[in-house]
């Protein structure tokens, strides 16, 4: 998941090499979980079939969820489940006793279920509700097309247990099977094999074959087409959107190439992007074989696709080789920015990928600061017990645990670097780690190996950022902050020297504002560069946050920004400009903007918002 302005993407060639599922075995290795009341060493699921009907008029999910199960001699299997109506249960075909423990706010009910010594198999009829936060339907109003409605799910990181009752810990991984009813006139996609047109009947089926923790299951059901880049990647979208997205992501096949190249095969034979109605709550979530996607990122020139790297090299980071618990996050996202940072230099050369780490360590710097209250925050691994997992997922796990590879890579070299992490990915490959796990294998398989001394318990378990950390330079953004520091002194600018800026430097010049600015400067950049109505969303974000802040209204702005908290809900943009709402002391114009906008953004972002402006 990217929540950069990047965020922010063969085994089909020669299946006798593809990954197979590996047996999920009874080893009593599984770690403590605070965010899961499953207890995976007495009993555990192994596979999912999933049969399931959707029913858009009462906004309900209901179907059954079978598993297969190994146990360790137990005599009760428990799973997680929130908001969910349980209406039966059975195993092995007979009906069985269950309890649904006390609700957590956070966490739902234990659901436990009797089982036998000889439990192969256990069924849960059930419905979804109206409370049921990883579900988002929208109607057809809120949709690219206007013509049909929309739902698509949302599990990161605990909120597959509102949507099917099942083990929800990342530690836990599991093949699946699935049926799934539609309105024919609708096609559903999943983190699976998928189709690539429309059923007469409305019944899709779905297969995926690797092992994958709970909260990469996903389902999206529209109006959509599909269209192919290569033979493995391809986009789906609405009718209006399908050219748009398929030319924006053109590149797709040459990230997925020069990932294989830098760090082995990719192992889930296809990498597709589905673009999302605006409410889709994140830049990009990377569902194995299906990417959901923001419309965000559809700028019209590729700028933004930083996001596709993104979520593709969570394909061997996080998908491939998964954080055992949200306390160690840090593992899937400061080792995808890494990896993605890396395929945009391979591709786009070495000051674009410069420029995409110094905005990174912008927002770092932004993030410590925020945080300065909480430091035991600004650690990689975290202690999130009793929280919500959500709170871990901020920058400090994206650009701190980035600016730590990137230190180490200086320190050992990249070749050496580039070994140990293809290495790395090989030997994990289909499993999970955590953080203690993860500098047991660095030592032996990188440090020791070429004797070098690393100080990675000061970069993994204490606050803030160490001493040695990597220094990143832009001589692109230093000729930005010249041209705004000569604008700032002469109220001039020469347009000559931006005519060429890609988005990343105009974003990095208008977030170097100094706090002095006036609003008649603001008035004089938005006459000569038309940021109030910029098609670029990162920019236009950007702007709006500065307008904000320095109480800019000019040329319409103030009804643009409404206009854009209103259609927009992915969570980083939305939070970036409530937060400059509450920081420039307008909170009533926030208010009044969020009654309106509310409804149209999926509860992870509600959630977040609701917090911040203590509604």
């Amino acid at each position: 998941m990217k929540k950069v302005f990047i965020l922010a993407v063969c085994c089909i060639f020669a299946f006798t090499n593809c990954k197979q599922p590996k047996e999920n075995t009874i080893t009593n290795t599984y770690a403590e979980e605070p965010h899961s009341f499953a207890q995976p060493n007495q009993a555990v699921i192994t596979h999912l079939d999933l049969d399931i009907a959707v029913d858009f008029d009462t906004q309900i999910i209901s179907g059954t969820a079978t598993y297969n199960i190994k146990n360790n001699n137990a005599k009760e299997i428990i799973l997680d489940a929130k908001y969910l109506n349980i209406i039966d249960v059975k195993a092995d075909g007979e009906q069985t006793a269950f309890t649904l423990g006390d609700s957590d706010e956070k966490l739902g009910q234990p659901l436990a279920i009797s089982i036998q010594e000889t439990t192969k198999k256990i069924a849960i009829t059930y419905q979804t509700t109206d409370k049921t936060e990883a579900l988002q339907w929208l109607n057809a109003q809120q949709t690219a097309d206007k013509t049909n409605p929309f739902l698509f799910t949302q599990g990161q990181a605990i909120l597959t247990r509102t949507w099917i009752p099942i083990q929800d810990s990342p530690q836990i991984r599991i093949t699946y099977n699935a049926t799934v009813k539609v309105p024919s006139e609708l096609m559903a996609v999943m983190s699976a094999e998928n189709p690539k047109e429309k059923t007469a009947d409305g019944v899709y089926t779905f297969k995926m074959t690797q092992p994958i923790p709970a909260y990469l299951i996903a389902l999206a059901i529209g109006d959509i087409e599909y269209k192919a880049i290569s033979n493995r990647t391809g986009v789906y979208a609405e009718k209006s959107m399908i050219e748009k997205a398929h030319a924006e992501f053109s590149d797709m096949e040459k990230m997925v190439a020069t990932a294989e190249n830098l760090y082995g095969a990719y192992d889930w034979e296809q990498f597709d992007v589905i673009v999302l109605p605006p409410s889709f709550p994140f830049g990009g979530m990377e569902n194995p074989r299906l990417t959901f996607a923001t419309p965000t990122v559809i700028a019209g020139d590729k700028s933004l696709t930083t996001l596709v790297a993104h979520e593709l090299a969570h394909s061997w980071s996080g998908n491939l080789v998964t954080n055992a618990t949200w306390n160690d996050f840090w593992l899937n996202e400061g080792f995808t920015v890494y990896f993605e940072i890396r395929i945009m230099e391979a591709l786009y050369g070495k000051e674009r990928a410069d420029m995409l780490a110094l905005i990174g360590r912008q927002d770092l710097d932004d993030e410590l600061e925020s945080l300065k209250d909480s430091p035991n925050d600004t650690k990689l691994k975290l202690d999130l017990k009793g929280r919500d997992p959500g709170d871990g997922m901020n920058s400090i796990a994206y650009d701190k645990g980035y600016l730590f590879l990137r230190t180490l890579e200086e320190k050992v070299g990249r070749e050496n670097m580039d070994a140990f992490l293809k290495s790395y990915f090989k030997t994990h490959a289909f499993s999970t780690t955590n953080t203690e796990d993860f500098i047991t294998y660095l030592n032996i398989n990188l440090l020791n190996k070429n004797n070098i001394t690393f100080n990675t318990e000061e970069w993994i378990y204490e606050a803030g950022i160490p001493d040695n950390a990597a220094v990143i330079k832009s001589d692109a953004f230093t000729t930005v902050k010249n041209v705004l520091t000569t604008f700032i002194e002469t109220d001039a600018i020469d347009t000559a020297k931006t005519s060429e800026w890609p988005p990343q430097e105009w974003v990095y010049f208008i977030r170097n504002f100094p706090e002095d600015i006036t609003t008649s400067q603001m008035q004089h950049l938005d006459d000569t560069f038309n940021f109030s109505e910029s098609t670029n969303s990162y920019i236009t974000m950007v702007w709006f946050e500065q307008s904000i802040l320095n109480n800019y209204h000019g040329n319409d702005v103030d009804a643009r920004i409404s206009k854009f908290l209103n259609t927009v809900g992915r969570r980083w943009y939305v939070t970036t400009l409530f937060k400059a709402f509450k920081k420039a002391d307008r909170i009533d114009e926030a208010l009044a903007i969020y009654k309106t906008a509310r409804p149209n953004y999926h509860t992870v972002t509600a959630n977040t918002i609701d917090a911040l402006l203590n509604e």
